[in-house]
């Protein structure tokens, strides 16, 4: 493999359970329809199933496999955010358990629950859905709620990180994606009990990719089988395995935290170099 690109099988790409069928996506478009329209209903006084929601996390930036929980971002009205910023005493909670409360309409059976910053709905199938309430900022970004420490509000930008992972997936033929994909297939089959949070796969896999792409049809590589993992790895290990480079998120450039990820992206790492 030449440091332009691949042609081998050594990155295993569409493996079982590393692509989400099409039955899934048609369920969880129809979920997502339904949780929309009940945010819409109570926060909005609207009944649209499209309106004010964009997917986001690794099911929005393209990088989700079947065991990824699907996560929504809802955008409110920022009369919402006057009233519950202004709420003495963690005015961030009470947002969420107005959300939760919406979402129990839809589904009163379901295990619906406020976390931190999200509304986590745990479906009987295994299938998991969180739910961001989020205000939109005047430069695209959204704040949102964190319940944690007294309660704050954080910021974050998922249309500036999707549109940097999906360029970055084209002109790297997606050889992008399919990396991600395959480092949370190892990360949830091998590593379980560790934790890696999606946004640092995808974030580090974007710093560390360089130029490497698949190859076109009737391109060829005399590199060895193994090279771009081994790669990947020698990356991790100058630079992120003590935390020396600090990670970015692509597109927006906040920075992500490795600290509880990093000990499992190296495990991962190493495994698919071996």
């Amino acid at each position: 493999m030449s440091k332009w690109g691949m042609n081998t099988l050594s990155l295993y790409v569409q493996r079982n359970g590393e692509v989400i069928s099409a039955d899934s996506r048609s369920l969880i478009s129809k979920r997502y329809c339904t949780v929309t329209s009940a945010m819409n209903r109570e926060f909005w006084n609207i009944t649209s199933d499209r309106q004010n929601s964009i997917y986001v996390g690794s099911y929005g930036r393209g990088t989700a496999i079947d065991t990824s929980d699907i996560d929504i971002l809802m955008s409110l009205s920022e009369s919402y955010y006057n009233q519950f910023n202004s709420v003495y005493g963690n005015g961030q909670s009470r947002l969420l358990q107005a959300v939760r409360q919406a979402i129990l309409v839809p589904y009163p059976r379901s295990e619906v629950r406020a976390d931190g910053q999200v509304v986590k709905i745990n479906f009987s199938d295994g299938m998991f859905f969180e739910i961001l309430p989020a205000f939109k900022n005047w430069d695209g970004s959204y704040r949102y709620p964190d319940t944690n420490m007294g309660g704050n509000w954080r910021s974050t930008n998922p249309k500036a990180e999707q549109d940097a992972m999906k360029n970055k997936n084209i002109s790297s033929n997606g050889l992008l994606f399919d990396t991600c994909k395959h480092l949370r297939y190892v990360r949830d089959n091998y590593f379980r009990s560790y934790h890696l949070s999606g946004i640092v796969i995808d974030s580090f896999v974007y710093q560390a990719i360089g130029n490497w792409r698949w190859l076109s049809s009737g391109e060829s590589s005399t590199s060895a089988a193994g090279t771009y993992e081994r790669i990947l790895l020698d990356c991790y290990n100058q630079h992120f395995m003590w935390g020396a480079m600090p990670l970015s998120a692509p597109g927006s450039n906040q920075q992500v935290s490795t600290d509880n990820s990093r000990d499992c992206l190296g495990k991962v790492l190493r495994y698919i170099a071996d």
